[in-house]
């Protein structure tokens, strides 16, 4: 089995080409969780598998480092394109995920999606957790995000947990629960931390929460479109609301990097 390994903006993928091999639909869910393993495996939040349709047209498939299939994940989704930009040439394609079919493009490490509104947007909400009670604000985006705005000095320091394992989980949310991300008003936009459904931790970025946050704050009136979002990997994502947010299309914009490209080991397959 040959993989490529791609981050958009330190969240971190491994990406299979499912026209070399019609069986991997089948064959990639249950080694998910041994492949992503980060001491065992190779390490990733995350598998996309890319089934070209058509001319610049693929279907995505995205497992979580847990193996739960998720409907969408829009850093995979930039790094799916880049690899397709790289490997079959294609500057610009539409991609197939469980959320939406999107259009992308790419200039050399630079990826751009434009995505359809929100399917939810909910009202603002008081949650107990973690000895306190924070605002949040319940947004799907393909997946489900709960954002949270703060104001910490020690933001980018500070312990997420329990807070953050609470509010994902929070009998207030639905059943599945919701990523949580912790947004901070700061120069020039936005800094934002995710705790992610599916990895169960914070990751270096998640390109729709950072959507989902961009167009609560655009709203709020707290940053002025587009928005620059700085994540815990030190890169930054942009949101540029097409129309009023935050119930509205949006284009998210930021890089989708290669790390490594190889053949999955026979051993690791079989502990799989």
């Amino acid at each position: 089995m040959r993989f490529a390994k791609l981050h958009g903006a330190g969240n971190d993928f491994l990406l299979f080409d499912g026209s070399e091999d019609a069986a991997l639909l089948a064959t990639l869910p249950p080694l998910v969780p041994a492949l992503c393993h980060r001491r065992f495996g190779i390490g990733g939040d995350g598998v996309l598998l890319l089934l070209p349709v058509a001319a610049q047209r693929l279907r995505l498939v995205y497992w979580n480092s847990d193996g739960s299939e998720a409907a969408f994940c829009a850093n995979g989704t930039r790094c799916a394109a880049r690899f397709a930009a790289d490997r079959w040439g294609w500057a610009r394609m539409t991609i197939e995920t469980g959320f939406a079919t999107v259009a992308a493009s790419v200039t050399a490490e630079a990826v751009t999606l434009s995505l359809p509104p929100p399917e939810r947007v909910e009202p603002w909400r008081e949650l107990a957790a973690g000895g306190e009670v924070v605002r949040g604000r319940y947004v799907v985006l393909g997946v489900p995000h709960l954002v949270v705005p703060v104001d910490w000095p020690d933001f980018w320091r500070r312990p997420l947990g329990p807070l953050a394992p609470e509010l994902r989980a929070h009998p207030q949310l639905p059943a599945d629960g919701a990523n949580v991300n912790f947004a901070q008003r700061e120069a020039g936009g936005l800094a934002l931390r995710s705790f992610e459904r599916g990895v169960e931790g914070e990751t270096l970025a998640c390109g729709s929460g950072a959507v989902a946050a961009a167009l609560v704050a655009a709203a709020e009136g707290w940053v002025n479109p587009p928005v620059a979002v700085r994540t815990a990997s030190g890169r930054t994502l942009v949101v540029e609301p097409s129309a009023e947010p935050p119930r509205c299309p949006s284009r998210l914009s930021g890089p989708a990097e290669w790390v490594a490209s190889g053949s999955v080991a026979e051993e690791l397959l079989r502990s799989g």
